[in-house]
Formats: structure tokens, C-alpha cells, sequence
């Protein structure tokens, strides 16, 4: 039972739960002993959340019960990145400076989950305050990959893609300002979404920059993600940054579907650019096989691409360092010396550079929403490179040598921040050593549903969920 339950995916366990086949409390216990049994090697999980998660699930179960059933997150653990607030539950950031942090509200995700019946049974390691794409800067020490534990994560969800890969949690929260939670995905062989700008609320969740940072779902399958972006979509007029729709979409409802015409854009500039030749082959080998299931390719030019990247640095640097400048400033306050240093490059940025990124920022917009008149979407590695060792920083072999890892971990996810669109990992295949490959799907503004169905249509003919569980050291 519990091998066969700790590898379904929610589609499939919701449906033995509605039909009281599993009750959600030994769902629950089973995934607090996975927690217990594993996390000492992974590292994913901060706070478990034991006591309270057990009270919810017996609540849940007297539910389904009394024939009230929330839904197909009724009963289903789930993992919240240590950014989202809980009330009464610590919330770290990963820093000794919230390491006694305990909120008086829940995050308003918090609030949809809960009343969608899930069960939350843990906050989830990060890079600390999120600032970082490799996931071994936490006051709590590095997240290690579940494919080879001496191996980064990828950051700053670090925990989020982990908990899953190893069978904590059946979903996760992660948020993502420059590529956290694509990376992870990349990283662990899981699914991650970085939705629209403004579908999902915010508020509650401690920011890093606020005009880029993103909330999104993470899970084991593209029908799961998408599930789960159903539950935590929505406008929020508490969140200034929220985007009212006059309808939300089931985001599952095209999945499934044929995807013969869909046109999809390869860049011919950049995205293939200095990229590892193993993943350079399986995004060829997800290409091909788009075209197998009847999709279009079509070859384009993305201009001026790096320079909207070093735009979007200069605003996560000028935001991340507005947000915690009062932490700096405080000498009694304790840091990673990374990630302080990183955020002291925000210090000096113009209120003019500033103003000419964020103008910038809105033409780039623009030229992207003329490209999606021609294309459904664009496709892209997710991670310039494999995996990295844990504390590695400087790379000192191939294509790469004598870079900092930061830039072909990051190059080429943090555009889609920058300009709002939704972007999404899925894994595609794995190296010669066994670590995952993440392929990148990016749509035009509010298409997450068409993600979702070419997405889960290379998932599937690909088959890569059966090869990741047959190299994952904990499934």
C-alpha cells in the first residue's frame, strides 16, 4: 500500500479517496512517515507540521463521510515554500532573522487550499529569502537532489521540487522571480508553472521583488499542476497585483486533446546558445516529438534578448534590496554572506535606471504579444546546464569554464519574469549520469490552459515518468 499510494499522482488518489477507497488520514500518516524516513537525507522540510496536519485530516475524512467532498484536493498533502505565511505555524524565509517568525494570518493561497480540503503538512526549505537559483543558501543547509544527494536542487523552491521527487508531498508551492521554481523543476525531474503575473494572489507571501515575483503550482504531472492551478487561481482585491478575469478556465479541460496544428516557436537566437550538449538533445528529442503528435515548428528570432535580462536584474536588484534594506542596516542581524552581498548590488541602481527598465519592461510586453499572433508557444531548455555539485560556484570544465554558475542556471527562465508570461518546466529526459532535464513551454498572457495540453501531451509520449522513477534514489 504504501509504494503503491506514495507514487500515485492526485488525479489518481483523489479518486479513491472520493470513492472511500484511502481515507485521508492514513494518507496523511503514511506521507509523515515518507517526511520522517527521508527528509533527514533530502533536507526539503523545515516545519513539519505533524499535529496539525492529522487534526485536518481527520476533519477532512469526517467530511467525505458526511458526503461533503471539497474536490480532488480533498484529503491530499501538500507542501508550502517557507515564504507563504501560516497562521500560528512558523514561517523562516530560511533566515536566522524570522527563525522565530510565527504569522497571525495565512497567506490568501493558504486560505484556497484549505478550503479545497487540502491537507498542508509542512513548510518547505528555500534558498534563503529566495534570492538565490542554486538552493544550498538556507540557514537550515542546502536541499539536496533526490537523483544523486550531492547535487544542487536548484533554487529557490529548493524544497518544493525535492519534497516531491522524493515522495513527501503530493503538491507544493513554490513562487518564482527570475526562474525558482522552473529551476527546481528542471533540477528534481518534476512539473513546475510559473503562471501569468496576477493570476495567483501574493498576499501573504513574503516578497523579494514586487513587481516580478510570481506564485505557482508544483507536482509530479502536468494534469496534477493543472488541477492544482484551478484551486489557487483567482483575482484578489487585496492584492494590488491581482488580475481580475471575467472567467477562469479549467485549466485541465484541454488536456488530453489532439495537438496536430499547434504552432510552436524554436528561437534561433540564445535559447540554443552555450547550452550542455546532453540537454541540447533532449530538447531536440521533445522537438521531434512535438512533431510526431502533428504539431507545426516554426524557426524565429527573439531580439535583444540579453539585454531584457539585464534589465530585469537591475529591477530584481533595486526591489530585492528595497525590501530588506532595514534587515541590512540592523548589525545584530545574521546572513548568509552570499546572499547579502547579492543583495547589496541593488544599493546604488538609480531611480532614473530604475524608470528606464520598468518603460522598458512594457515595450518588451508588447513585442511579445506580436510574436504570440504567429505562434501558440515558444519552447526553450529550462537550465543551461546539468545539475551542479552543492557549493560549487565557479564552473571549471567545458563550455562554461570560468563562469559563476548563477548565469547558465538562470539565462534562461528570468526573461518570462520580466515581462509576465507564463512559462513552464516539465522534465524531458535524463543525462548519462542520471540527473533530470527540464524542457521549457512558454504561452501568450492567461494561456496556461494551452500549456497544460501540449505540455501533457510530450509528457506522455516521452514517458518520462516511468524513466525518473527508475533513477530516483527515493521512488
Amino acid at each position: 500500500m504504501k509504494e503503491e499510494i506514495s507514487n500515485l499522482q492526485i488525479t489518481q488518489l483523489a479518486k479513491s479517496i472520493r470513492e472511500k477507497k484511502v481515507s485521508p488520514v492514513e494518507i496523511t500518516k503514511l506521507f509523515l512517515n515518507q517526511i520522517k524516513e527521508f527528509n533527514p537525507q533530502i533536507n526539503a522540510f523545515i516545519t513539519i507540521m505533524e499535529k496539525q496536519a492529522l487534526e485536518d485530516a481527520k476533519k477532512a475524512e469526517k467530511k467525505l463521510m458526511n458526503e461533503t467532498y471539497r474536490g480532488p484536493l480533498h484529503g491530499i498533502p501538500v507542501g508550502l515554500k517557507d515564504l507563504v505565511f501560516t497562521k500560528d505555524i512558523k514561517t523562516t524565509m530560511a533566515s536566522p532573522i524570522y527563525k522565530n517568525f510565527i504569522p497571525k494570518k495565512n497567506a490568501a493561497i493558504v486560505g484556497k487550499l484549505k478550503d479545497a480540503g487540502a491537507i498542508i503538512i509542512g513548510k518547505l526549505n528555500t534558498h534563503q529569502f529566495a534570492y538565490g537559483p542554486t538552493g544550498d543558501r538556507s540557514y537550515y543547509g542546502p536541499v539536496k537532489n533526490p537523483y544523486d544527494l550531492n547535487k544542487m536542487s536548484g533554487g529557490s523552491s529548493s524544497g518544493s521540487a525535492a519534497a516531491l521527487a522524493a515522495n513527501m508531498c503530493l503538491g507544493a508551492i513554490g513562487t518564482d522571480t527570475a526562474g525558482s521554481i522552473r529551476i527546481p523543476a528542471s533540477f528534481c525531474g518534476v512539473v513546475g508553472m510559473k503562471p501569468t503575473y496576477g493570476l495567483v494572489s501574493k498576499r501573504g507571501v513574503y516578497p523579494l521583488s514586487k513587481t516580478l515575483d510570481h506564485v505557482g503550482p508544483m507536482t509530479k504531472s502536468i494534469e496534477d499542476n493543472a488541477l492544482f492551478l484551478n484551486i489557487i487561481a483567482g483575482y484578489d482585491p487585496l492584492d494590488f497585483n491581482s488580475k481580475k478575469l471575467e472567467t477562469y478556465p479549467d485549466y485541465s479541460k484541454n488536456i488530453n486533446k489532439s495537438i496536430k496544428g499547434v504552432v510552436i516557436g524554436i528561437p534561433q537566437n540564445f535559447f540554443f546558445d552555450n547550452v550542455d550538449e546532453e540537454i541540447t538533445k533532449s530538447i531536440e528529442n521533445s522537438i521531434n516529438l512535438l512533431k510526431e503528435l502533428g504539431a507545426i515548428i516554426v524557426e524565429i528570432e527573439i531580439p535583444n534578448v540579453q539585454n531584457h535580462i539585464l534589465e530585469q536584474q537591475l529591477i530584481l536588484r533595486s526591489e530585492a534590496y528595497t525590501t530588506h534594506k532595514q534587515h541590512l542596516e540592523n548589525p545584530k542581524n545574521a546572513w548568509d554572506e552570499e546572499v547579502r552581498m547579492r543583495l547589496y548590488t541593488g544599493e546604488g541602481i538609480s531611480a532614473d535606471s530604475y524608470i528606464k527598465a520598468q518603460e522598458e519592461r512594457v515595450t518588451t510586453y508588447y513585442k511579445f504579444k506580436k510574436l504570440f499572433e504567429k505562434i501558440d508557444i515558444l519552447i526553450s531548455p529550462t537550465a543551461a546546464m546539468l545539475p551542479p555539485d552543492i557549493e560549487q560556484r565557479e564552473i571549471n570544465h567545458g563550455i562554461f569554464k570560468g563562469q559563476h554558475i548563477r548565469w547558465p542556471i538562470l539565462r534562461l527562465t528570468s526573461l518570462f519574469n520580466f515581462i509576465g508570461f507564463p512559462a513552464m518546466s516539465l522534465p524531458c529526459g535524463l543525462s548519462k549520469n542520471n540527473l533530470p532535464i527540464g524542457v521549457q513551454l512558454i504561452g501568450d498572457m492567461f494561456q496556461e490552459q494551452k500549456l497544460y495540453q501540449i505540455g501533457d501531451a510530450l509528457f506522455k509520449a516521452s514517458n518520462i515518468s516511468e524513466r525518473l522513477k527508475q533513477k530516483n534514489l527515493f521512488r
